[in-house]
């Protein structure tokens, strides 16, 4: 009888939370996003060696669910349920497409679609084009076509005004690969969205990757038809103007006060929405380092997590209709570089507390 009554509760439990009838949010509500890093399975030739390796010899980075395998269904359902328990609303794939081999390290999105979590929490790609792609307009079709053929028909797909969302994480790549096939970006995604409509979407809905720089900010990604604008992470304060001399941060306390800048200076030049991109630290130790030791010191703590997270709540308050009520978090499990939320033997889900404690729903 009481296994009887404990499958009861777990079957009502999946209904409440995994199932369709999500309570849709309200108008003051926030949407929150994450980024995932798909890199914690041994996949040559694009992973040439075991991933955990490197991460292993660096304290207070091991994952609570151990040195999982991200390409199994099991560990995509704990974290989605995590990420819903904790009001992240949609979460973000970086993907890949390589000259000689294809799409790469789809193996976390294919987790997602086996998972029963999936309909919990939302899901969109970052297109990470730095990767010498496309090399042909007829390389561009094929991704297009891959991502409609696999992603763009589910339900959980996340989508603005009805268009599947796809970030793109380098827009200057993309203007040069498109230049050496004789085209632009704004064509092809002309292209893109054609294809989109005969399948029976509206559309795509482009976000560009840009740091706060007047050429793209102002000029540049709306002129090639981009629909919004965001960022992967920051590294500096700018507002309008870069250059290779300017410091990095060497704090978190920096970095965030960098991000603080960035988003001011966007949100006042850009014509484009604009997702609110936040981070929860950076330290590129695992993978090498960064060519100033000193910035892999921007790493924080939970507490000030939470205050750069009240500074972005701040500034889409600010901004409600520009921002889309719209923040991005980077990232779930860049363990390689220091910014993740998922939680961890040191840090348990205090990092995901934080997120809930500032923009968690009214209701859920």
């Amino acid at each position: 009888m009481k296994a009887v009554r404990a499958s009861a509760v777990a079957l009502i439990w999946m209904l409440l939370v995994l199932g369709p009838s999500v309570v849709e949010a309200k108008a003051d509500d926030y949407n929150v996003g994450v980024y995932y890093f798909p890199g914690w399975r041994f996949a040559p030739p694009f992973a040439k060696s075991p991933p955990w390796d490197a991460i292993r010899k660096y304290g207070g980075r091991k994952p609570l669910l151990g040195w999982y395998d991200d390409g199994r269904a099991d560990i995509a359902t704990h974290q989605l349920r995590w990420m819903y328990d904790y009001g992240i609303d949609f979460v973000i794939y970086d993907w890949y497409w390589i000259n000689d081999g294809g799409p790469v390290l789809t193996h976390a999105i294919d987790a997602y679609l086996k998972s029963p979590a999936q309909s919990s929490v939302k899901f969109s790609i970052l297109w990470a084009n730095h990767t010498d792609t496309p090399s042909s307009q007829a390389q561009f079709d094929a991704i297009v076509e891959y991502w409609i053929g696999h992603y763009f028909s589910e339900k959980s797909y996340y989508r603005v005004d009805g268009k599947p969302v796809v970030f793109i994480f380098s827009p200057d790549d993309l203007t040069r690969k498109a230049a050496a096939f004789n085209t632009d970006v704004k064509q092809l995604f002309e292209r893109a969205r054609g294809k989109a409509v005969k399948a029976g979407l509206p559309g795509i809905y482009f976000v560009a990757v840009s740091q706060a720089v007047s050429g793209p900010i102002e000029q540049d990604l709306p002129a090639s038809g981009y629909d919004a604008v965001s960022a992967y992470n920051y590294h500096m304060g700018l507002s309008g103007y870069y250059s290779p001399d300017m410091p990095l941060s060497h704090s978190y306390r920096e970095l965030t006060n960098g991000y603080r800048k960035s988003w001011t200076w966007i949100l006042t030049h850009s014509r484009l929405p604009y997702f609110v991109p936040v981070t929860s630290g950076w330290d590129k130790s695992p993978w090498g380092g960064s060519p100033d030791r000193l910035h892999d010191l921007s790493h924080g703590t939970p507490r000030e997590f939470e205050e750069h997270l009240e500074d972005a709540r701040s500034i889409i308050e600010s901004y409600p209709d520009r921002t889309h009520r719209t923040v991005v978090i980077c990232c779930w499990n860049e363990f390689g570089e220091g910014s993740f939320i998922e939680p961890t033997e040191k840090w348990g889900f205090e990092y995901l507390k934080r997120v809930k404690d500032v923009f968690g729903k009214t209701e859920r």
